[in-house]
């Protein structure tokens, strides 16, 4: 995987070798769906599962190098042009249409204050990163859910079949599903670690 995959994933796996936990199951939010991948590959044998919280919405099959980077750069270009207009516009759509506004302006400010020239390099790997993921996945060898909104763009669950990926969609919610509706979702994430437990 690249860059910013690896660094993250160190931290975890540094936490969870200090705290000696051997059964594990790894949940990644967004881009953190894309790190827990790459820590279940240093935890060879202690992950019982991971969970992607709206990671992707679609896993492409064939996709050459340029399609890829072409796609990267169609979402990366109005960040570079200004970033935090950017940035809010971005937060307002993946927040969806009926999300608090306070959550809204909180998120968009939190990441509008970001150095551009970091915050741009961890987008640009988090957009780009989708087939070393799905690699990293097929590697590992763990059972994974995708738990995602239903809000468009809605998740291609044909797509996550093809790689094994179960999916469930939590409806009414936005791109931070844990803040916008939290008992929904935590019964979602409490069925799904209940059946990584079940022998």
């Amino acid at each position: 995987m690249v860059s910013r995959g690896p660094a993250a994933a160190a931290d975890v796996v540094a936490v969870l070798t200090e705290l000696n936990l051997p059964d594990l199951v790894l949940v990644g939010h967004s881009m953190g769906g894309d790190v827990v991948v790459e820590a279940a590959l240093r935890l060879s044998g202690r992950v019982r599962g991971l969970v992607w919280v709206d990671t992707y919405r679609r896993l492409h099959d064939s996709d050459s190098d340029g399609a890829v980077d072409d796609r990267t750069e169609a979402f990366m270009a109005p960040f570079r042009a200004d970033f935090v207009t950017a940035t809010r516009n971005f937060v307002q759509r993946i927040c969806g249409p009926g999300a608090d506004p306070d959550l809204v302006n909180w998120v968009a400010d939190d990441m509008a204050a970001a150095p551009p020239q970091i915050a741009l390099d961890v987008m640009k790997y988090a957009v780009g990163n989708e087939r070393a993921a799905i690699a990293g996945l097929r590697q590992a060898g763990v059972p994974t859910v995708a738990i995602n909104p239903t809000q468009p763009p809605p998740i291609d669950v044909e797509s996550f079949a093809r790689h094994g990926i179960a999916v469930i969609c939590l409806p009414a919610v936005g791109h931070f599903l844990m803040l916008d509706d939290p008992a929904s979702f935590n019964q979602a994430l409490d069925r799904v670690i209940q059946k990584f437990a079940a022998p």
